[in-house]
C-alpha cells in the first residue's frame, strides 16, 4: 500500500515513529526544542520555587578565608564542616564568591546556575547524539525534578564537576584526547567523585591514543593536579592531601540514600564497607577484562608482559587499528558503566550524586537493551527514588535495585566482538 492510500491515522503514527526513532529530517530538532522549553523551566523554577540553603553559605565562608591568605587546608572550615574539596573547587567558588558579592547575590548564583544546567545539559545532547541515541530517549534528560533542584536551588559543587565530566566525554568521542584529559582532570579537581571513572579513562586512552600516548596525558592530568595544588602543598602537603582526597571519611547514616535498609549499625561497620570495595574492584576487573578491552582484540594476560617490559603490547599499525574502533558509543558506554559501577558500590550516596547519574542511566538503560519500556519503567523508579526525602527502606532498595539492573543489563547487552577498521588517513592524523 502506498503512502499516499493508507488512513490518515496510519500515516500519522508511522510520521511520529519516524520522527521519535530519528527516522525523519524533523527528528534532528527535538534536541534544541527541548533545550529550549527546559531554559524556560528553569527560569519558571528560579522565579516560583523559593531557593533551599544547604552548602552555599559553608562554601562562601571557606572561600572567605582563602580570599584572607589562609593556605592551609586543615583551618579552612565552614558552617557544615571543613573544606573536603580539591584546590579547583576553591578557586571556582572564589570567582563566584567576587562575582555574587562574597555569596549574598543568592538569585544571580541561582541564574548562574541555571547558565550551568543549560550547558551541561548541552553537552549531555551533544554527547547522546554522537552515540545515535533516537530522539525519543531524549525527554528523559530534561525530566528530572531532582536535578533541576541540586543544581538551580541548591548550587552543590557536583553541578560544576558533572560538566566537565560530560566535557570529558564530548572530547573523547571527538578524539581531542589532550582537551578530554584536561577536561576531567580539572573535574576531578572539584571533586574526587569523578575517580569513579578513572579505570574507564585509563582503558580510553590506552586503547585510543597508544600506549606511550596514553602514559604522557596521564602526567599531564597528573601534572595539572599537582599545579592546581602548590600553594596548599607549599603550606601543608599532607593536610592538603588528606583533606582533598580522602578516602576514609566517614559517612552519616540519616543522608544516606542508597543503604538505608541495611541499618545503621550494618551502615557504620568497616566489613560493610569492605564488602563494597571488593565487590566494586571485582566487577570494575570483569568489566575490564570483557567489555572494555574487546576492541583490543586480546586478553589482558597477554598484555602483561609488556606492560611489565614498560613497552606496548601492540604494533604501531595494530595500536592504529584498535584506536580506529574507539567510537562516540564505545566512549559513552565505557565511561558511563564505570560510574554507574562505581554508584553501585558507593558506601553512601548523598541526593547531590544523582547528578552523576540522572543522564547516565537513560542512555545506558537503551545501550543494553533497545527497549522503550525498559528504559522509561526503571527511569521513572529510579527518578521516585531519588525524590523520596528523607530515604526509606523502600527508595534505598529501589535505588540500589536500578543501579543493580543496570550493570547487568549494560555487562549482558554489551556483549560484542570489536569491528576493527582500517584507520583512515584523518584517524591517524588526529591520533598525533
Amino acid at each position: 500500500m502506498s503512502q499516499s492510500t493508507m488512513p490518515i491515522h496510519t500515516r500519522a503514527i508511522n510520521f511520529v515513529s519516524d520522527v521519535a526513532t530519528g527516522r525523519h529530517a524533523l527528528s534532528k530538532l527535538i534536541p534544541p526544542a527541548l533545550w529550549l522549553a527546559d531554559a524556560v523551566l528553569c527560569g519558571l523554577i528560579i522565579w516560583r520555587i523559593p531557593y533551599t540553603e544547604i552548602d552555599w553559605v559553608a562554601y562562601m565562608e571557606q572561600v572567605s578565608q582563602f580570599v584572607s591568605g589562609e593556605r592551609d587546608y586543615t583551618k579552612m572550615e565552614g558552617g557544615t564542616g571543613p573544606l573536603v574539596y580539591p584546590a579547583a573547587h576553591l578557586y571556582i567558588y572564589t570567582g563566584l564568591y567576587h562575582i555574587t558579592d562574597e555569596g549574598s547575590n543568592i538569585l544571580l548564583a541561582q541564574q548562574l546556575f541555571a547558565v550551568l544546567y543549560m550547558a551541561t545539559l548541552a553537552l549531555v545532547m551533544l554527547c547522546y547524539w554522537k552515540a545515535k541515541v533516537p530522539p525519543y530517549i531524549f525527554p528523559l534528560l530534561i525530566l528530572s525534578k531532582r536535578l533541576h533542584s541540586l543544581f538551580v536551588l541548591r548550587c552543590f559543587n557536583d553541578c560544576f564537576a558533572v560538566f566537565f565530566f560530560w566535557l570529558a566525554i564530548y572530547f573523547f568521542q571527538k578524539r581531542y584526547w589532550t582537551f578530554g584529559s584536561f577536561a576531567y582532570t580539572w573535574g576531578l579537581g572539584i571533586k574526587m567523585s569523578l575517580l569513579l571513572v578513572l579505570p574507564a579513562v585509563g582503558v580510553i586512552l590506552f586503547l585510543g591514543r597508544g600506549f606511550n600516548g596514553s602514559l604522557r596525558l596521564a602526567w599531564l592530568m597528573a601534572q595539572v593536579q599537582f599545579a592546581i595544588a602548590i600553594p596548599f602543598l607549599a603550606k601543608n602537603p599532607w593536610g592538603y592531601l588528606g583533606r582533598a582526597f580522602e578516602l576514609s571519611r566517614q559517612f552519616k547514616f540519616e543522608w544516606t540514600v542508597n543503604w538505608r535498609m541495611m541499618g545503621e549499625e550494618a551502615f557504620l561497620s568497616k566489613s560493610f564497607s569492605l564488602v563494597l570495595l571488593a565487590f566494586h574492584f571485582m566487577v570494575l576487573v570483569i568489566f575490564i577484562v570483557a567489555r572494555w578491552l574487546q576492541p583490543a582484540n586480546q586478553p589482558l594476560h597477554a598484555m602483561i608482559p609488556a606492560f611489565l617490559r614498560g613497552r606496548s603490547p601492540f604494533t604501531k599499525q595494530e595500536e592504529l587499528r584498535i584506536s580506529n574502533s574507539i567510537d562516540p558509543q564505545y566512549v559513552m558506554t565505557t565511561i558511563l558503566s564505570a560510574n554507574v559501577i562505581g554508584l553501585l558500590f558507593a558506601r553512601s550516596l548523598h541526593y547531590q550524586f544523582y547528578v552523576y547519574l540522572a543522564w547516565a542511566t537513560p542512555y545506558l538503560l537503551w545501550r543494553a537493551t533497545r527497549s522503550p519500556l525498559v528504559v522509561f519503567f526503571l527511569w521513572f523508579a529510579q527518578e521516585w527514588a531519588w525524590n523520596v526525602f528523607p530515604s526509606t527502606d523502600s527508595s534505598s532498595s529501589t535505588v540500589v535495585n536500578v543501579l543493580l539492573i543496570t550493570v547487568v543489563l549494560v555487562y549482558l547487552g554489551t556483549n560484542e566482538s570489536a569491528t576493527l577498521r582500517q584507520p583512515t588517513k584523518s584517524t591517524e592524523a588526529k591520533n598525533k
